[in-house]
């Protein structure tokens, strides 16, 4: 009760005895990457994009990737248990695996089930994040129906030296601990970083069917991130990044002891010559590495399986400045390789290429703004693929725009789908879409808004199946025929005065497989975020609210997961210039809900009301 009673005191906290300090009003004119391969603002971006900065990833310290991400507007998350177990995200009612992620532009993206480990990606690391959504094959070939998310790590600016850290603790005896530096030495410009997280957890399941999966599963994580950038001459630099993740989560399955440990391996390097005054060269390597190695511990013996995949990725950029707008012209080679490791045996089990030339033009001209892009793929195991985009945006007034897109993409599928034994399928077809999306956006100075339509209709949708199966098949991976989801996204922000802003999004959207008229396994029909920031001096607090309606837990919808809604708070005190003190609040409320079930009478388990205390150490 004291737990419940000092979580219920910080979201109702709001402090107004200091003078008041400005709050930062949302930027309006912010420059990604994303959505079209080339530098855009984002108020001419043409497709539905979303910027979280480092201040808001601050806010969930002791969090997860996937927290963050579920606050943002078209994005849905779940995963099999607490801190460390799978977590899935879902963009506009697709698949966890029709999504690209990229991390410093590595693709880091299994090539085994076409997901990615969020859970194993420490937010400590991550200074800003660009999601797109709506489909981008013609910009970024197979898998990006839903979109992508690419992920920046942190990085140094101007030529000072940079050193910042975090020690943190929380409930579920939950402790974490970053440093880094960022220095610049004459043309050179490097930095690293590392971050440790460990907690005991709770049991992944909900109401286990044997005593011993009752037992706290816990999860421990270390990551580091490295980068060097040289200018060896003027327009001309080198760089490099690293990344490398390894946790380990325990999981309940009839035995104490058993546990999945996941590595993640990203590293590139990077070319940029500035050919002459409007001709831009970028040349990258990227390599991808992502294992999973299970240990199921029984009476007397150990099984452990181990999965490898390597993504060698080359692409070779050119932009070209034009006087109202930039053409881009790209060669892309992604090698993906399978190694599996049973017991002693290694086999390379499975690998394929794919090949692909991709030309591009943004542009804006008046009142106007344009994005095209025209992709061509070759794939050593499905042949070509041509997929396209076409993008049209137009300022009514200085405040107001409207914009209407149109993208095909498509997907190969996964190794796992096409060849894992008892589920596989080799006779799978590769899924394709075709996406149509239009939003007027107002952006103010004290309020921003948009509304964005988006009808997306899948072919050759490939769905897991728990009936119907081949004989010693428990569930296995078949076309299930079209797909269509229609909905609508609201956002909006609104500064209420200087020390007050108000933010949220609401998504609509009917995600369902034309044969049946059933949903997707778990996708709620709606679902949103209301974001309230308060700032006076030294202080600073928000408390979010996050709501889903009901979703299914089957194909054929029969096993219902209920609606839910949680309040979070997060409230901080600038102690000095280098120094921060913050407390977050997580399930105030303490709301027992569910967001994936094993079946009828065993549930994933979520955590409840919970907190976390970090002081943060920041020197330039």
């Amino acid at each position: 009760m004291k737990k419940i009673t000092l979580l219920g005191l910080m979201a109702a906290l709001p402090i107004n005895t200091l003078a008041a300090e400005t709050l930062a009003t949302p930027n309006l004119d912010e420059v990604v990457v994303t959505a079209s391969r080339t530098s855009q603002s984002t108020k001419t971006v043409t497709g539905d994009i979303t910027v979280i900065d480092s201040e808001e990833i601050n806010r969930l310290q002791g969090g997860s990737l996937a927290d963050l991400l579920r606050l943002q507007p078209g994005v849905q998350s779940y995963s099999n248990g607490g801190m460390g177990t799978s977590s899935n995200i879902t963009l506009r009612g697709t698949n966890d695996n029709q999504l690209i992620v990229l991390v410093d532009g590595v693709r880091i993206n299994s090539g085994t089930t076409g997901t990615t480990a969020f859970e194993n990606i420490p937010l400590a690391l991550i200074d800003r994040i660009e999601i797109l959504r709506s489909p981008a094959s013609s910009l970024y070939g197979s898998d990006a129906i839903g979109g992508v998310i690419q992920i920046f790590t942190k990085r140094g600016s101007g030529n000072k030296t940079h050193i910042y850290g975090t020690v943190g603790a929380g409930s579920y005896d939950t402790y974490t601990g970053n440093a880094g530096i960022d220095t610049t030495y004459k043309a050179l410009k490097l930095g690293a970083q590392i971050s440790s997280y460990d907690t005991r957890g709770i049991s992944a399941k909900k109401h286990p069917p044997l005593n011993v999966d009752k037992d706290r599963d816990g999860y421990q994580n270390f990551s580091g991130s490295a980068y060097a950038n040289l200018e060896f001459a003027p327009g001309h630099t080198l760089g490099l990044n690293y990344l490398e993740s390894d946790g380990r989560s325990e999981y309940d399955n009839g035995y104490v002891g058993n546990h999945q440990n996941r590595y993640q391996q990203g590293y590139g390097v990077t070319l940029k010559n500035a050919l002459t005054e409007r001709w831009k060269s970028t040349l990258q390597y990227n390599n991808g590495r992502d294992q999973s190695y299970t240990v199921s511990a029984a009476t007397g013996a150990t099984a452990n399986s181990n999965i490898e995949t390597e993504q060698h990725q080359i692409s070779w950029q050119h932009d070209y400045q034009l006087s109202n707008g930039t053409i881009m012209f790209a060669y892309d080679r992604l090698e993906q390789d399978v190694l599996t490791k049973t017991i002693g045996r290694q086999t390379l089990d499975r690998g394929r290429s794919n090949d692909a030339f991709v030309l591009g033009y943004t542009g804006n001209f008046d009142n106007h703004s344009a994005q095209l892009s025209l992709r061509e793929d070759h794939n050593s195991q499905f042949g070509n693929y041509t997929t396209g985009g076409l993008g049209y945006g137009y300022a009514l007034t200085p405040a107001w725009r409207v914009t209407a897109q149109y993208g095909s993409s498509f997907r190969a599928p996964t190794f796992n789908q096409l060849y894992a034994v008892n589920f596989g399928n080799p006779n799978l077809a590769a899924e394709k879409a075709d996406n149509l999306e239009a939003s007027l956006r107002y952006q103010g100075e004290a309020l921003q808004a948009k509304v964005t339509l988006f009808d997306n209709h899948i072919r050759n949708f490939i769905q897991t199946l728990t009936s119907g199966c081949p004989v010693g098949f428990p569930n296995c991976a078949v076309n299930a025929g079209k797909i269509e989801i229609q909905g609508v996204t609201f956002e909006s922000s609104l500064v209420l005065n200087e020390s007050w802003l108000l933010s949220g999004n609401l998504t609509v959207q009917s995600p369902r497989v034309d044969g049946t008229d059933n949903l997707l396994v778990r996708r709620a029909q709606r679902y949103g975020n209301l974001v309230l920031q308060y700032k006076t001096g030294d202080w600073n607090w928000t408390t979010e609210l996050t709501a889903s309606s009901q979703r299914y837990n089957d194909a054929a919808n029969r096993l219902a997961l209920g609606g839910y809604a949680l309040l979070n708070s997060t409230l901080g005190y600038q102690l000095n210039q280098n120094w921060r003190l913050q407390a977050r609040a997580n399930n105030i409320l303490d709301k027992d809900y569910v967001l994936a079930a094993v079946n009828s009478t065993v549930d994933y388990n979520t955590m409840g009301a919970n907190v976390f205390f970090s002081l943060n150490y920041d020197m330039h």
